[in-house]
């Protein structure tokens, strides 16, 4: 596979924007190469029902503005459905846990979150905000429309908030633990 099938891999498999450099660290390439790839995509991607979007030093896939009047159908019934139990599951943990990175609601689910965080995010339920750690990543949370429609006034007083949040702390400290001893037999 050529570099530019690989970069529309990874946007595809994010689903968000994705920087340059980035790019460029994850496929071991320069980023000049990546940019020159990223343009190629481009091109390839003309006529099709999905496009490359630039800002900055970030780049996207993203539907055709020619698809706008499909897509907004398809939204408006997706929207009308109730959000399902992986909805429901994805909420809770940005609720209880949240900040938290896509992969990190990834990993405690054990699946790729990204239709429902899309989903999450186009009801307005949840909101992306820039991790202060790490520039790549975006964190998500829950907005104050949610709190609202949950009647409270903070996540802290969700029920059980401060149990389950112990268990999230828990988990994710194991999980680290795990990742550790993986990293150290690799050595």
């Amino acid at each position: 596979m050529n570099l530019a099938g690989k970069i529309e891999s990874i946007l595809f498999w994010r689903a968000e924007p994705v920087a340059i450099k980035q790019l460029a660290s994850l496929l071991e390439e320069n980023e000049e190469a990546i940019k020159a790839s990223i343009d190629e995509l481009e091109s390839a991607l003309k006529e099709r029902g999905v496009m490359l979007i630039r800002k900055e030093n970030e780049v996207a896939i993203v539907t055709a503005p020619e698809s706008s009047v499909l897509i907004e159908k398809l939204s408006k019934e997706e929207l009308s459905r109730d959000i399902g139990r992986a909805g429901l599951e994805t909420l809770s943990t940005i609720l209880y846990y949240g900040p938290i990175s896509r992969r990190d609601i990834d990993f405690i689910r054990g699946v790729n979150s990204a239709f429902i965080v899309r989903n999450l995010l186009i009801r307005g339920l949840v909101e992306r905000a820039e991790d202060s750690k790490d520039q790549r990543v975006f964190l998500y949370k829950p907005t104050f429309d949610v709190l609202m429609f949950l009647g409270v006034s903070k996540v802290e007083d969700l029920p059980d908030y401060q149990k389950i949040r112990e268990e999230f702390n828990a988990f994710i400290a194991n999980k680290e633990k795990v990742e550790e001893k993986e990293g150290e037999g690799i050595n």
